[in-house]
């Protein structure tokens, strides 16, 4: 069993390689190799191509998913923590992660069992040196501030670095009366203050990606290479080239042509023999295409020019403003990074990676590397409880009680309470916010409601569940995802059809289409169920079908109870039926 352990940051956060001690050597270090290390001269170029009088051979990156590797050797100067600006972009409305954006930012998504998305970017920041960090968010921020504000204290990095982790919400202004129009605009709205700082790069993250990577070394790339605009971009297999911004380089790994989303002939003429990025004949051909990952460098003095003169009506990175400076001769430089890197844009892809984190012998991504930790919100929280419990290839976080149960490749997040002979397969449990006190359970019980947790006897598999889920007992769910919090389901079977793959991704179905597609899932609204008559004091019902059960509503829960077909039952009768089950 795998068990996460949260890197907890106090107040002042100082990464423990970047410590005083371990930075008054490295720059001892730094300076007896100042000559080898030093970026070449910088030219303010207005814009333009300058000749080279030699290629370079583009630069590549390639490190382990459990590293144990030194801290980086690299020698920036001026230093990052303050000739670096890192901006890291909140997200659209997240439509293809709904359900889980429905009350939250994508950044703010839990992520194996301790995090959220949003740390992911903003620990490879302090990581690389880069203690001066703008949030730009728009969509249901209020969890995502909160937790920024609990996990990265002011000063990061120490007073003389004047280190910040600051979130900035779209506004309207009498300049700018609309919200975010897209990656580019949302930049170009705050530019005003980005402009202030007296740094020589602005490096542009997204915040729902899951990788780990040294900032630096990119950065010295976009140095060395003289670049106006460095891209991040990784080798990728046709299957998942059509969901991505393509592109090809020269020689010196210079960005020649790109393409957004290419699909037929179009992605076909994309392909370009990736053994120029150091992979093999065999590896080449399975990833014949360069992918951006959302990832920039960008001179101060070009994102100026690009988006108040050349670009002023441009609102994205990726398919206006990059591919726009390189049609107008801007040097713009590809930065090839072949680790573990997933874009979480999608169900399918957030739940595979939360999931990747428990495959042995090495997982898809740790969460624990001595030289580049991921850093999170410092809760203390007491160690997690297993009693008497099968728990196999799963990662359990903090505060867990765990009760004579089988886990089997799971990962359970905070504070899950989980009851005896209950079955875990498969699956990713976010937690909860809070623990319930016994009184609150007992008053609960009086009530007739359930507890939050998994109750006894129960059988999860593949599924989703997030926070504050109540689970009764002997309840059956399988390719479920719970769309709300505080979700309350009594014994029985619930059954969903959205998102889901044969299953995941599949478009929310109607009531009859459920009946007709013969799939063995429900999806469950109060709108649907008030479709089908029901009211806040009746129950609505299915025609006789292969699902017994009907669907309770009451005001904005939906709860599940097994009676016969086609039969009605009063909410008064609700919990006699559960108890019945």
């Amino acid at each position: 069993m795998a068990m996460a352990a949260a890197a907890s940051p106090s107040k002042i956060l100082i990464p423990p390689h970047r410590a005083s001690a371990a930075t008054a050597a490295a720059s001892t270090s730094c300076d007896s190799f100042r000559l080898l290390c030093a970026p070449r001269g910088r030219r303010q170029r207005p814009r333009g191509l300058v000749a080279r009088s030699a290629p370079r051979r583009p630069f590549f990156f390639s490190p382990r998913a459990v590293s144990d590797s030194k801290s980086s050797q690299t020698c920036l100067d001026p230093d990052a923590s303050t000739s670096v600006l890192g901006i890291i972009l909140g997200g659209g409305a997240g439509t293809r992660l709904y359900p889980l954006t429905k009350k939250r930012a994508k950044p703010a998504v839990p992520l194996g069992a301790n995090y959220r998305l949003i740390d992911i970017p903003v620990s490879n920041c302090l990581n690389s040196n880069i203690s001066k960090i703008y949030v730009l968010t728009q969509f249901n921020s209020a969890s995502l501030n909160r937790h920024l504000s609990r996990a990265y204290g002011s000063n990061i990095g120490g007073y003389k670095n004047e280190g910040f982790v600051e979130v900035l919400a779209a506004q309207q202004s009498p300049d700018n009366p609309d919200w975010f129009q897209g990656t580019a605009d949302a930049v170009r709205q705050y530019l005003w203050l980005f402009e202030e700082h007296n740094v020589m790069e602005y490096l542009i993250l997204a915040g729902d990606h899951l990788y780990r990577m040294d900032y630096e070394k990119f950065i010295q790339a976009h140095r060395e290479t003289d670049a106006d605009i460095t891209v991040a971009a990784l080798p990728m297999d046709e299957e998942r080239a059509t969901a991505f911004g393509l592109m090809k380089i020269d020689e010196e790994g210079r960005i020649i042509e790109f393409a957004e989303k290419p699909k037929g002939e179009q992605l076909k003429a994309m392909m370009v023999d990736t053994t120029i990025l150091g992979l093999d004949d065999a590896r080449a051909k399975e990833m014949p295409y360069i992918a951006s990952m959302g990832i920039y460098v960008i001179s101060k003095h070009v994102m100026l020019q690009l988006l108040r003169e050349q670009f002023p009506g441009a609102n994205d990175f990726g398919s206006e403003v990059i591919p726009g400076a390189t049609s107008t001769g801007m040097r713009v430089q590809a930065y090839l990074y072949d680790g573990y890197w997933e874009d979480i844009g999608t169900i399918e892809a957030f739940y595979n990676a939360n999931l990747g984190i428990t495959k042995k012998p090495i997982p898809d991504f740790s969460f624990y590397d001595r030289s580049a930790p991921i850093y999170t919100q410092p809760r203390h929280l007491p160690p997690s409880k297993v009693l008497d419990a099968d728990v196999t290839d799963s990662v359990i976080g903090e505060g867990c009680v765990i009760k004579n149960c089988k886990i089997h490749h799971s990962v359970v997040g905070l504070r899950s309470c989980i009851s005896e002979g209950a079955i875990i397969e498969d699956t990713l449990l976010m937690g909860a916010d809070y623990y319930e006190t016994e009184a609150d359970k007992k008053l609960l019980a009086e009530k007739g409601g359930i507890p939050i947790g998994i109750g006894k006897n129960s059988h999860i598999k593949r599924a989703i569940i997030d926070k504050n889920a109540r689970i009764g007992d002997n309840v059956m769910l399988s390719f479920f995802m719970c769309f709300e919090f505080d979700l309350t389901v009594f014994s029985g079977w619930l059954r969903r059809a959205d998102n889901v793959k044969g299953g995941w991704g599949r478009p929310y179905l109607t009531w009859e289409e459920s009946l007709k597609s013969d799939l063995k899932n429900w999806n469950i609204t109060k709108d649907l169920a008030m479709d089908r008559g029901a009211s806040n004091n009746t129950v609505g019902t299915c025609k006789p079908c292969t699902v017994d059960s009907v669907w309770v509503a009451l005001q904005a829960d939906v709860k599940c109870v097994p009676r016969d077909r086609a039969t009605c039952i009063s909410l008064e009768s609700t919990n006699e039926a559960a108890k019945r089950s």
